[in-house]
């Protein structure tokens, strides 16, 4: 998982080195926490959320036995 929004996010930012991506597993949830530069920031939101809301359903996607909780820190 955590290459998978790695790569993804990468693709959309300018600032590829400050994406950091960290995966910590609590019982059945998987928490990735998504850290990238303050100028990149609106990017990886999108307009209303809409691309978190789509990296989000293609994490959904690629993981139907577990839960997969997205957190996009500043």
């Amino acid at each position: 998982m955590k290459a998978l929004v790695e790569h993804i996010v990468k693709s959309l930012v300018d600032h590829a080195d400050y994406v950091q991506v960290d995966e910590v597993n609590e019982g059945q949830t998987l928490n990735i926490r998504l850290t990238v530069h303050p100028d990149d920031m609106g990017k990886v939101i999108g307009k209303q959320g809409r691309t978190a809301r789509a990296i989000r359903t293609v994490l959904y996607a690629s993981s139907p036995n577990q839960r997969v909780r997205l957190d996009i820190v500043d």
